[in-house]
């Protein structure tokens, strides 16, 4: 059986503002510490989701809030008009 080859990241020239993601995933995986950059990745991509999901709900909000006052002038406004005698 023929040996396994590991895969090598010292070899691979860094991208232009890439370099300092290469030099941390080089630490990790020289270190072996694989899990903790996958939970690393998986706790900063789920913050990232809560945040935009907190954004975007404050945005609903206040569209919500937005029609209510709306709706208030509205009613407002037509109690202060007489009712047509029919």
């Amino acid at each position: 059986m023929a040996p396994v080859q590991r895969c090598s990241m010292k070899n691979t020239a860094p991208r232009p503002g890439k370099g300092a993601m290469i030099d941390l995933i080089r630490i990790f995986v020289e270190r072996g510490d694989l899990a903790h950059l996958a939970l690393f990745l998986w706790a900063a991509v789920a913050s990232t989701a809560f945040l935009v999901t907190l954004r975007e709900l404050a945005v609903a909000s206040k569209r919500f809030d937005d029609s209510v006052r709306e709706l208030s002038v509205f009613n407002r406004r037509a109690r202060r008009r007489k009712p047509m005698d029919p």
